[in-house]
């Protein structure tokens, strides 16, 4: 997809990055997403997380969700399609570094949940990425322009989404914006600002770590921006996320250096090294 804000951030050949190991870790890329269809589901992935403990397997959250019907959906047709959608936006798998990490920042932190789920959403919905360009341009009180969401979209599919799917993206975009906490009201959506916690800082630098992002240029990508945070508010969320056990953060010469190896299995650091 052009103009992937994950792209853009990197500013390098898209042939050159290491995609499979983004793909590996859970991030996910190419012309599709599921807000086509959806929103990032908040309310049906609470219902789950309550339903299924930290330690579940992929095959429980399918099972919770089609078998035992913890969603509460009427046919069997919409448990599956809803597994479906839940499976695209998280991934339910814990072999997937970005869904563990979001089941264990989710059982920490009660009050970042909804920010967690943005951040993971778009982590693997490159529909829902492009979407941040307007709202994070957005100031507090300032009213959503539906047009500017349709252009950015329109740059980065071309003629791949049709207008009446353009209009259900944007639909379903600006309810999940709305859902996280940056926008407010329903006919009319306002800009605001959301309060982030260490929890969910230390998961917006996990992202931007395994996206090549290092020192304090880690508190200044796409993640971190969704955060609505200064620098400094920043800094001093991770240095709480760091007394929490979440990271590793250190001051040397005015340098800052950032390790996430705590949220990470060997074979995990291995491949991250290989790359670096």
């Amino acid at each position: 997809m052009e103009n992937d804000p994950i792209l853009v951030e990197k500013g390098v050949s898209a042939d050159s990055l290491p995609y499979a190991l983004w793909e590996r870790m859970g991030f996910r890329f190419g012309d599709k997403g599921t807000h086509t269809s959806r929103t990032i589901m908040f309310e049906e992935l609470a219902l789950l997380f309550q339903e299924c403990p930290e330690n579940a397997t992929r095959e429980d959250y399918i099972t919770a969700i089609v078998d035992h019907n913890c969603l509460g959906k009427r046919t069997v047709a919409t448990r599956k399609i809803s597994s479906q959608r839940l499976r695209e936006l998280y991934g339910l798998d814990p072999s997937l570094l970005l869904f563990r990490a979001l089941r264990y920042c989710w059982q920490a932190d009660g009050e970042g949940r909804s920010l967690l789920a943005l951040l993971a959403a778009m982590a693997r919905d490159p529909l829902l990425r492009v979407t941040s360009f307007p709202i994070l341009r957005m100031r507090p009180g300032e009213e959503l322009a539906r047009q500017q969401m349709i252009d950015v979209l329109k740059e980065s599919a071309g003629s791949r989404l049709n207008d009446r799917t353009l209009d259900k993206v944007v639909r379903n975009a600006s309810s999940s914006w709305t859902q996280s906490g940056h926008l407010k009201g329903r006919g009319r959506k306002i800009r605001q600002k959301v309060r982030p916690t260490p929890v969910v800082t230390s998961y917006a630098i996990l992202l931007g770590y395994l996206l090549g992002a290092r020192g304090d240029g880690l508190f200044k990508t796409l993640w971190t921006k969704v955060l609505d945070a200064p620098l400094e508010e920043l800094i001093q969320m991770a240095m709480e996320a760091k007394r929490l056990g979440l990271l590793d953060l250190s001051f040397a010469g005015g340098v800052i250096e950032v390790s996430i190896d705590r949220m990470l299995k060997e074979e995990e650091r291995r491949l991250i090294r290989e790359q670096n």
